[in-house]
């Protein structure tokens, strides 16, 4: 996700419940400068921009952006595999959710508690079989797809796909595999979200 300076700074501030002029006082800069930045009619520096998020308790993180390829599944139909993992927020990869039906056809308007193992490994089944990227973005936590993979139950063109994605994350040293969703978003979301 691509996000200006500006609007990214704003965003951290408002869910912070910090003024420009208290941003700027605690950040030593003046607060037509908070402002110029917000509003894109100044560009902070990479330094500056990390400064100022590290004011309201953020730090700015660079992360390697999935992509996606598609792969043969057999009769007819093709899958989609990630280039890397990613984790969501807490409170995404642990929700209860309803699979939308283009998903869960066979079992239309049940929900799953994505804290239970035994539903979370279904979900991730079903996600990996039959979604697309913002499906399996939406619903599978990489972390978690790690710790289940050997519980899944999975076409083989699934498993074989998916495998060298789930090798290289549990063979990666740190988060050099497992990617954020955007951390410093994906954590001003949830806050606007409450």
């Amino acid at each position: 996700m691509v996000m200006d300076a500006g609007v990214l700074l704003s965003r951290a501030r408002g869910v912070a419940g910090v003024s420009q002029r208290e941003l700027a006082r605690r950040a030593g800069t003046s607060r037509p400068t908070v402002s110029a930045y917000e509003h894109g009619r100044k560009s902070p520096s990479v330094q500056t921009l990390s400064r100022l998020l590290a004011v309201l308790g953020y730090e700015l993180v660079a992360v390697h952006a999935v992509t996606w390829s598609q792969y043969p599944m057999g009769h007819g139909r093709t899958g989609w595999v990630a280039s890397g993992l990613w984790r969501l927020p807490i409170g995404q990869a642990l929700a209860t959710v309803e699979l939308p039906v283009h998903l869960n056809w066979s079992a239309p308007g049940r929900t799953s508690d994505l804290r239970d193992h035994r539903q979370r490994a279904r979900v991730y089944e079903v996600v990996l079989r039959e979604g697309a990227p913002g499906d399996v973005s939406r619903y599978v936590d990489g972390a978690l797809l790690v710790e289940a993979w050997s519980d899944l139950v999975l076409p083989r063109a699934v498993r074989t796909a998916w495998q060298p994605v789930i090798d290289a994350a549990m063979h990666c040293e740190g988060d050099h595999v497992l990617v954020s969703t955007s951390q410093v978003t994906s954590t001003i979301a949830v806050g606007e979200a409450s």
